[in-house]
């Protein structure tokens, strides 16, 4: 993979474009069938995200060099493959570009744009203090991760439909988050995180704890949003049953496999945003 590709994450960053669209289309609940200017709206907002999400991640590698040297020495900061000031340049000029993208979306909608300006504050937050603090870091990364499905909500105007799919992501991040600090412990000597704090035994009850709140709240949609026995009610109920099935595997042999443990939770969430792209057929 390129350097500059590997510096942004570049299968996070599409990720999160992903989640982005899937927020948009099940807040409109049309299925794929949308408006001209509806459809180029959620373009927008997730190319945005897409934007936001690079800067983040470039700035995450910016503040890491040290310890990157021994948990991801093959990072192009750390190798030299992409230069610091190139990256110090990079990171605020996809910011003015995510928020130059919006503004044709917020004249119609200024939601997303409080949205755009939460998830900045906490990219820059993140960095500069919550990041060093543990669990404070990993709830802002798990908030932003849910802030990607409220701001395609709010690209078509109903950003409040998706606050199950929010609170979902947030949880099932937050343990993955965990998973990953749990990983990184021994290079993490800059950073007071749970497993460094409290031990692996404390970490992963927490982890646990996460994943079981974000399968609780899978439930919620049919509640709200659609009919159990609906083909969106089926979908979705038997796509969540599955994401739900792997986020178990994800923490079921923790504090051992960590690597592994991290991966299934990865499939999980991409099994649960094919699921909450289903509810938009409703």
């Amino acid at each position: 993979m390129h350097p500059a590709a590997r510096l942004v994450r570049l299968p996070n960053v599409l990720v999160s474009l992903a989640g982005t669209v899937v927020g948009g289309l099940a807040a409109f609940g049309r299925g794929i069938s949308l408006p001209w200017g509806t459809g180029g709206a959620i373009v927008l907002a997730a190319v945005s995200t897409a934007f936001v999400t690079a800067a983040g991640n470039i700035l995450n590698d910016l503040g890491d060099r040290v310890t990157d040297r021994q948990n991801h020495p093959d990072r192009p900061l750390v190798t030299g493959a992409i230069s610091v000031s190139a990256a110090r340049a990079a990171w605020p000029t996809l910011v003015l570009a995510a928020a130059l993208l919006i503004v044709p979306v917020a004249l119609a909608f200024p939601l997303i744009a409080l949205l755009l300006a939460v998830a900045v504050a906490l990219v820059v937050g993140y960095e500069r203090r919550a990041k060093a603090r543990g669990l404070w870091g990993n709830a802002s990364v798990a908030l932003l991760t849910g802030l990607v499905f409220l701001y395609g909500g709010a690209a078509v105007g109903n950003a409040v439909v998706m606050l199950p799919f929010a609170a979902m992501a947030f949880f099932a991040t937050l343990s993955r988050e965990l998973i990953k600090d749990m990983e990184d412990a021994e290079g993490d000597v800059d950073r007071v995180t749970v497993p460094r704090r409290y031990g692996p035994v404390v970490a992963t009850r927490a982890a646990r704890a996460a994943v079981l709140a974000a399968i609780v709240l899978s439930a919620v949609p049919f509640f709200v949003l659609v009919v159990p026995s609906s083909a969106a009610g089926i979908m979705y109920g038997g796509l969540v049953g599955l994401a739900d099935a792997v986020f178990l595997v994800s923490v079921a042999f923790l504090p051992e496999r960590l690597h592994w443990e991290q991966t299934m939770s990865k499939v999980a969430m991409a099994v649960a945003l094919v699921a909450f792209l289903a509810t938009a057929f409703r």
